[in-house]
């Protein structure tokens, strides 16, 4: 039989090296499904809900570094991918989206199911066309995928589904040729600048980012020279903060003290493959170079003294044997010494509670940390397992820890966590997930079981949605409309054919993680943790502390005066 269009989209993902589509299938996308089926060469990873499927897809292109593939069915089918492929653009990781349409006789005349997705998907994806016609192909189906994989973010690929049984046009047989990543080397000229800069400068501080990927060695190195401080971005974490003495955490409102006040005193701070976005974070006074491949990047969040467009590997390549000898080491020295006490105050926090009191969330990540394998991937719901994550999760080089850092999605650990145990069959993948996140795409804990993905879902079942909670509180509010009425999740992941346990106490934590970790399956552990634990920020202002005064004054007006008295006891009395 004559190949058609979807036969050719399916030889061609094989040939780019795709062994799996994410997705819920439907009459749109019969004949790829049909196809895939005759081929045998790629796995079709049946999700319950295609945002499920677009994040599964981004945490395998994050962990991969490959291209992935998801796919969505005409009309809602396309319309759920929206929210997952928004983190996956943001994110920066190689996705291929297969967005299937209703017949193209019937586009423009309000068929069932109708949508325009080549105007849903243009604000989510680098490239975002519409096959029309047998003969756009195979170059459109090309051009799509080299522009994930070069621009490092989604292409969208519109197929009507009778296109898709359509006969593919006779080309030249050529195999799909493999992209290679571009190596962007910094103008020599600029570097001697910027070299002249940070010599001239007696407090340097370096903030890293995810750009500092594969470039830690010589970001240490380069730091070494500098005596300079390393504050990381949240994205930044896995690939600096590990073997690195001059690591003093992370800054933000989830961050270290430490880490704030190392970028708030410096008088120059290089910004390396970061896109921080708190414009409030960042020093009002200093001197700001910032080094970034994407030249959008420069001067986006606070404006810079000196932009270099490169990567950062190449860029502190480049910068390590222009930095003078006998730099000072004292503005170093004092930021390690208030990194070390932060370290200590956070660590003061993860301790276990008497009895059957819901845990501390921060024991709980710690015991994660402790228990969980060497080249463990995390994956953590946006909110307070994030901060969590970020505050007790130790990196170490093969450790992973992905999430919608930018996007800031709700209820993306779960789907994050089946992409990347698709691709590690092996790999120990544990999800950090909050009670509403779980909560909110929890249909798709059934894809663990029904595709074989043995994935750990720590659930952080504090009944509230905690991180909401908080910020209400801190701008004077009482908190309203964040209670969460939970079940046993435990009880429904049993049912759903998981290890389901659920925890009340923390001497019974150990052994449920254990437990839950060695299991030759999906497990779930349901930890019942604290309500009313305060996630503190790297520096208490006087205006939050006015607000935070105001937040009690107005609960007990409002007779929730015991829960003013349950918050002292959770955090004071420790």
């Amino acid at each position: 039989m004559a190949e058609t269009i979807a036969d050719l989209l399916n030889r061609t993902l094989v040939e780019a090296g795709v062994e799996r589509i994410w997705g819920v299938t439907g009459d749109s996308l019969n004949a790829l499904n049909d196809s895939l089926r005759k081929s045998g060469q790629i796995d079709w990873m049946h999700v319950r809900n295609e945002e499920a499927g677009a994040f599964a897809a981004g945490a395998e292109a994050a962990a991969t570094g490959a291209l992935a593939v998801c796919a969505g069915s005409c009309g809602p089918g396309n319309l759920h991918l929206i929210n997952g492929l928004y983190d996956c653009h943001r994110n920066r990781v190689p996705v291929l989206a297969i967005a299937a349409h209703i017949p193209s006789s019937e586009i423009g005349l309000g068929y069932f199911q109708e949508t325009h997705p080549t105007e849903l998907f243009r604000e989510c994806s680098h490239f975002c066309e519409m096959v029309q016609d047998a003969r756009q192909m195979p170059e459109i189906l090309h051009r799509a995928i080299r522009t994930a994989i070069g621009e490092r973010g989604v292409a969208v690929l519109v197929i009507p589904g009778d296109v898709a049984l359509q006969t593919a046009p006779e080309t030249r047989a050529v195999p799909f040729p493999p992209l290679a990543a571009p190596r962007i080397l910094p103008d020599d000229g600029v570097l001697a600048q910027v070299a002249e800069l940070l010599n001239g400068s007696k407090a340097v501080t370096m903030l890293c980012g995810a750009g500092t990927a594969g470039a830690h060695d010589e970001v240490v190195a380069l730091a070494a020279a500098l005596k300079a401080p390393i504050v990381h971005a949240y994205r930044g974490k896995e690939w600096i903060e590990w073997d690195n003495p001059y690591d003093v955490g992370m800054t933000g409102l989830i961050g270290f003290s430490s880490g704030y006040h190392a970028m708030m005193d410096c008088d120059t701070l290089l910004m390396l493959g970061t896109d921080f976005p708190y414009r409030n974070f960042y020093p009002e006074k200093a001197k700001v170079v910032q080094i970034d491949r994407d030249p959008g990047a420069l001067g986006r969040r606070v404006p810079i003294d000196l932009g270099v467009v490169a990567d950062v590997r190449e860029a502190a390549r480049g910068l390590l044997p222009l930095i003078r000898d006998g730099r000072d080491d004292r503005f170093l020295e004092k930021a390690r010494a208030h990194y070390r006490d932060a370290r200590k105050g956070l660590d003061d926090l993860a301790t276990p509670r008497k009895d059957d009191q819901p845990l501390h969330p921060q024991y709980v990540a710690r015991l994660v940390d402790r228990i969980a394998a060497e080249d463990a991937v995390f994956t953590a719901d946006v909110g307070t397992p994030a901060v969590w994550a970020a505050r007790y999760l130790t990196m170490n080089g093969k450790r992973r820890l992905i999430g919608s850092f930018n996007h800031g999605s709700m209820a993306n650990a779960l789907p994050q966590a089946l992409g990347v145990q698709g691709a590690f069959a092996g790999r120990q993948v544990v999800s950090l997930s909050g009670d509403g996140g779980l909560a909110m795409l929890m249909g798709d804990m059934l894809t663990a079981v029904q595709m074989r993905l043995p994935i750990k879902v720590v659930v952080f079942n504090n009944a509230s949605l905690g991180f909401v909670q908080m910020e209400q509180k801190a701008a004077g509010y009482v908190d309203t409309n964040v209670a969460l009425q939970n079940p046993y999740f435990a009880a429904i992941a049993r049912e759903m054919g998981y290890l389901g346990v659920r925890v009340t106490r923390s001497d019974a934590l150990e052994a449920a993680l254990r437990q839950a970790f060695a299991h030759d399956g999906p497990a779930l552990v349901d930890v019942v943790t604290e309500t009313q634990e305060l996630i503190m920020p790297p520096k208490i202002q006087a205006e939050q502390v006015k607000d935070f005064s105001l937040y009690a004054a107005r609960a007990v007006l409002s007779g929730r005066g015991d829960e003013v008295l349950e918050l002292a006891r959770a955090n004071l009395f420790r």
